[in-house]
């Protein structure tokens, strides 16, 4: 006798998520980065760590269903007129958005659709913009997590000293909690903090146990821990890394990472012809 196959988590579609994400801005004060925006619609769907923890895509990408469709999410309303965004990453309620509460998300997708029906042009520029997003986030996840381990360490210590660290060095000794090497960060000149990082090359989702063990490899020998990771982490991993009384650690999940390269122009190029096209050169960290 066959066993019925496992049943597949549910997770609210794009269009389920439009009320969520104009309350979760109104939350925020009107603006937010995408961080802020995901863990507030998390918190007013009251979503389980299961659910955020679905992939999109298990076998190319560490993005999660919900970020997925989140951007979905935030297309649709800044084509409604209700959103928009900087180049720097902030969504913000326009004029028009701080005068409403809720949507009627079908006749959203109804107008947004007779939209880019109207305007097929810009709605194939458009609607390739954000699929071109989540393309190339993709892809570069994909090459990372393929990189060599001690290469993705090396990678780490590249964007450290393009941040700003000085005094970087990768140690990756075996018994040493996992701690893949440390730095110092200046601030103004005036302020140092002595930072442990740690890399974890993964799909899945780094748990808060992951985080404690990190954190106790690292506490009384550095002022603060990075744990930087290509895929994401549980709720439990993000509410321990800042846990009260305990040694703080910044996490840096796949989504972040991308982003960053992105910004620091590492093995990342932008091109702008009517929207910004990515391309990913996959020679440059086969050759770190």
């Amino acid at each position: 006798m066959s066993k019925n196959p496992p049943k597949k988590t549910k997770v609210p579609t794009f269009d389920q998520m439009m009320n969520p994400l104009i309350q979760a801005l109104k939350n925020l004060g009107g603006s937010g980065t995408i961080e802020e925006i995901y863990n507030q619609v998390a918190e007013i769907l009251e979503l389980t760590d299961e659910q955020l923890e679905v992939l999109h895509n298990p076998d190319s990408s560490s993005q999660t269903e919900i970020e997925y469709r989140l951007a979905w999410t935030r297309t649709y309303l800044k084509k409604y007129g209700i959103l928009e965004n900087s180049s720097r990453g902030i969504w913000a309620l326009t004029s028009e958005g701080r005068q409403v509460d809720k949507v009627n998300p079908i006749a959203v997708k109804k107008i947004v659709r007779d939209q880019d029906k109207e305007k097929q042009v810009t709605n194939d520029i458009d609607e390739s913009s954000e699929e071109s997003e989540l393309t190339w986030k993709e892809d570069l996840l994909s090459t990372l997590i393929k990189m060599d381990p001690s290469a993705f360490e090396r990678l780490t210590q590249r964007i450290l000293r393009e941040s700003g660290f000085i005094q970087v060095e990768v140690t990756g000794k075996s018994g040493d909690g996992g701690i893949d090497g440390k730095g110092i960060m200046r601030l103004g000149g005036l302020l140092s903090f002595h930072v442990f990082f740690q890399c974890k090359k993964y799909k899945d989702s780094v748990s808060a146990s992951q985080v404690r063990d990190f954190r106790g490899a690292m506490v009384g020998r550095a002022d603060k821990g990075l744990l930087i990771t290509t895929g994401n982490f549980t709720r439990a991993a993000e509410q321990e890394a800042t846990r009260d009384g305990a040694p703080p650690i910044d996490l840096i999940d796949g989504d972040m990472l991308t982003n960053i390269l992105k910004n620091l122009n590492l093995g990342v190029s932008t091109k702008i012809v009517q929207v910004e096209q990515i391309e990913i050169n996959h020679a440059w960290f086969s050759g770190l």
